[in-house]
């Protein structure tokens, strides 16, 4: 009883889902399961006696990622960056935290996220340590593959906890861990080195095109990523940018060979039909129908306007709109207006009729995002989805989160590279293909350091991913995205009631200087572990 390559498709994912039921018969299954009993160890140790275990161990963390990520919780932190905002009212507080730099410990998001996360690393730790001196000579390769799997996941898994929290606790093994000492910032990037490392020796080349399942060029990107971010704030070592470049350069050069390519229409990518392919460098792929939806799309980035009653739960900020060039990269990235599947919200008069266009054939009316009444903001088309599909009106989707694209490789690679002071032809070829897709003309050196226009470049093709307010912190540009009058929207008119729009988003009160740049850690861990203290 065997699965191999995950998520190659849905039929896959099925047939992981009928799975968990006959994990019942198998130790491995309960080894997912938190041990709330006081003093004794998490997790259970027990060497496994089949590559089946292995492989059902392994498929759980895997459900458990998927389980952490379905909804927003998982990208909370999404929030604190300029190209994002929430609901200025309703039950959005804790989104509303981040957004506004004002992050409680009790924070009732930041908690979920990290028990979620840290119950995925405690399951990894234990396929590490049940499988030593365990080896399966038939299938040798597979159980090789699958320890990598883990060792990307547990790497994975703390590299995005530290993008919240900064400091973090790195259990290896399977010990309660009310004691634990916080790590410094750079042991914690040594882990996650020390994980991505191991990883890419165990993982194969290349796995199917567009799926899930992690391949070496996909723990070598991250360790590009990951090195970005070591060669910025806090640690600043400008060492790790030579080696964000060189790791992103050796992806580029294989890339044929892990199977990764930009694909030509950015648009296709925010669709069911086309959530795997080739730009993909590591995915977590949903499967509604076999139980594993995902819950971060359609109406939760729909207002109220929407006669169906959207969540407003994520909105885009007017000034990063607008300020977005034009282009078919920006039609990707937003919506302008949302159709109407009913009457007209508020009252009925004439002069509403102004407020919505209707297409050619007058089946369906359109409200633009300027006459929105509760929050006049335009949505994210990568959030809600592309109307004809259809999956914009409900709350859950099989569409795909792209944990890394490969156009985000190639901007760190001409970054990295005009910041090691190694930037040739081949880094600006990297930047402009990003650029061209985009609709946008090359760049060259006359219009700036390569390095400030790939970390522009990053701005925009990368909103509305939950990873701009990342970039804030490694530049320490927080202050200058966020504070004073920087956050203050371009004048709008509401074309209903020909105002101007002026208040666009939740208004910053907290810091925005480095020290609080990180979430604080979860309230109910520091009371478990004191050592956790902010």
């Amino acid at each position: 009883m065997k699965i191999h390559n995950r998520n190659k498709s849905v039929k896959t994912l099925v047939a992981i889902c009928a799975m968990a039921v006959c994990a019942m018969t198998f130790h491995s299954c309960e080894q997912f399961e938190l041990d709330e009993v006081p003093g004794r160890a998490n997790l259970a140790v027990e060497p496994y006696n089949s590559i089946d275990e292995l492989e059902l161990a392994v498929n759980g963390i895997f459900g458990k990622l998927n389980k952490a990520a379905w909804m927003t919780t998982f990208y909370v932190n999404g929030w604190a960056g300029d190209d994002m905002t929430t609901h200025r009212e309703s039950n959005k507080a804790d989104f509303r935290e981040y957004d506004q730099r004002n992050v409680a410990a009790t924070n009732g998001r930041s908690a979920t996220n990290w028990a979620g996360v840290y119950a995925m690393v405690k399951a990894a730790n234990t396929v590490i340590i049940n499988s030593e001196g365990v080896d399966f000579p038939s299938d040798a390769a597979r159980q090789k593959e699958l320890l990598g799997q883990t060792y990307f996941l547990r790497g994975l898994m703390f590299y995005h906890l530290a993008r919240v929290h900064g400091r973090i606790v790195l259990p290896l093994d399977l010990e309660i861990d009310f004691e634990r000492e916080l790590a410094t910032q750079e042991e914690v990037y040594q882990q996650i080195e020390s994980d991505m490392l191991t990883a890419e020796t165990m993982l194969p080349a290349k796995t199917n095109v567009g799926a899930s399942d992690p391949n070496s060029g996909s723990a070598r990107a991250i360790l590009a990523r990951l090195y970005l971010d070591w060669a910025g704030y806090p640690v600043k070592d400008a060492s790790k940018y030579a080696m964000a470049a060189a790791s992103a350069k050796q992806v580029m050069n294989n890339a044929g060979t892990h199977g990764f390519a930009l694909v030509p229409d950015m648009a296709t990518l925010y669709t069911v039909e086309g959530r795997f392919n080739t730009e993909s460098i590591f995915t977590i792929a949903y499967c509604a129908s076999c139980g594993l939806p995902n819950r971060k799309n359609g109406k939760l980035g729909l207002p109220s306007d929407y006669t169906t009653q959207g969540w407003q739960e994520t909105f885009a900020e007017i000034r990063y709109f607008e300020d977005m060039p034009e282009g078919p990269r920006k039609d990707a990235t937003y919506h302008t207006q949302i159709p109407l599947d009913g009457p007209l919200p508020g009252p009925a008069d004439p002069d509403q009729e102004s407020r919505a266009t209707s297409d050619v054939a007058g089946a369906i009316s359109f409200l633009p995002w300027t006459s929105f009444i509760d929050q006049a903001q335009p949505v994210f088309r990568k959030i809600v989805g592309p109307f004809e599909e259809g999956t914009f009106s409900g709350f859950q989707s099989d569409r795909n989160d792209y944990y890394m694209r490969y156009a985000e490789l190639l901007l760190i690679y001409a970054e990295a590279s005009g910041e090691a002071g190694t930037a040739g032809a081949d880094a600006w070829q990297a930047l402009n293909d990003v650029r061209n897709r985009a609709g946008l003309a090359d760049v060259s050196a006359a219009d700036g350091t390569i390095q400030d226009l790939a970390y522009l470049e990053r701005k925009w093709e990368l909103a509305g991913e939950y990873l701009r307010y990342n970039d804030l912190v490694r530049k320490e540009q927080v202050e200058a995205a966020l504070g004073g009058t920087a956050r203050d929207p371009r004048v709008s008119i509401n074309t209903l009631t020909d105002q101007p729009i002026t208040k666009e988003t939740n208004a910053i009160i907290g810091s925005t200087a480095p020290s609080n740049y990180f979430a604080p850690r979860p309230q109910p861990e520091v009371d478990r572990n004191p050592n956790l203290a902010n």
